[in-house]
């Protein structure tokens, strides 16, 4: 039985409306005047003023910046390394425990993870006196260790997917191994690890749970400060603050694929000048 064009259409529409109409509305309200943030005032920028003013919202940004920022790249690292090892050596002693490993933070709670973050500090702690206080550190730790399996998940299907025949053509030309790595494998799989980045990034500068179990005095990220806030009730300038986030985002997502496009628009084109010459 075949469904209706416009039936999944609908549907799709529908699930589009359900998910960005919510997003729209705060967008709209953060330009409310009114203190209510569910009683439209008129139109008013005020709110964003006063974030850019609120030494505590703008303390919390950049510290939630400099998380994102230190975790997606070291998560990018390690992530990209994990994958190409995935990948390429597909059999070595330990490679089913590695995967799983490498995976399990991917299917488990994340208050799980949290927990077993917050008891390894507390451990680590008392045995060698690191860390004396949790904060920026042990968030940062933790936004790692969870980010990087979304950074070898996606480095690992671009590495099977990419052609294995241009790096064995490469090292029967005379390249060792690692001017392989740096100069076939890595510009190969590069989009694959701009949008390993930008996920982590996105992750971390989001992430309530796992850093609520791993912060401390002191350390408030942006988005722990936003929830603090809501348990108030929400207010304008938290959609306002909300919306940045958004926008943020919204932007690196737009950059990242234009970049990505370009990548891959050069990639082929580099692919098609190298069968003619060699035709």
């Amino acid at each position: 039985m075949k469904r209706s064009p416009v039936f999944l259409i609908t549907v799709l529409c529908f699930g589009f409306a359900f998910l960005y109409i919510p997003i729209l509305s705060m967008i709209v309200y953060s330009f409310n005047a009114s203190r209510l943030a569910t009683v439209w005032g008129g139109f008013s920028t005020k709110w964003y003023v006063s974030l850019l003013s609120n030494k505590q919202v703008m303390d919390a940004l950049i510290l939630s910046l400099k998380i994102a920022v230190i975790s997606a790249t070291f998560a990018t690292i390690l992530g990209t390394m994990a994958g190409i090892a995935l990948a390429r050596f597909r059999k070595f002693k330990g490679r089913v425990i590695f995967s799983g490993l490498v995976t399990a933070p991917l299917i488990m709670p994340e208050v799980i993870t949290g927990i077993s973050s917050l008891i390894f500090f507390i451990l680590l702690a008392e045995w060698i006196g690191w860390p004396g206080q949790r904060g920026f550190t042990t968030i940062t730790l933790a936004h790692i260790t969870f980010s990087m399996v979304f950074v070898t998940t996606i480095v690992q299907a671009r590495m099977i997917q990419a052609d294995r025949a241009i790096e064995e053509a490469a090292m029967d030309l005379g390249s060792r191994p690692w001017q392989v790595l740096f100069d076939v494998t890595l510009p190969v799989i590069s989009p694959a690890i701009l949008s390993g980045w930008l996920l982590a990034f996105t992750i971390s500068l989001d992430d309530v749970v796992i850093t609520t179990f791993t912060t401390g005095p002191g350390a408030t990220t942006l988005p722990l400060l936003i929830w603090s806030k809501v348990k108030l009730g929400v207010t304008p300038d938290i959609n306002a603050l909300a919306t940045l986030m958004v926008v943020t985002v919204g932007l690196g997502v737009i950059i990242a694929g234009i970049v990505l496009n370009r990548a891959e628009a050069r990639r082929l084109a580099d692919e098609r000048m190298a069968y003619r010459s060699n035709d």
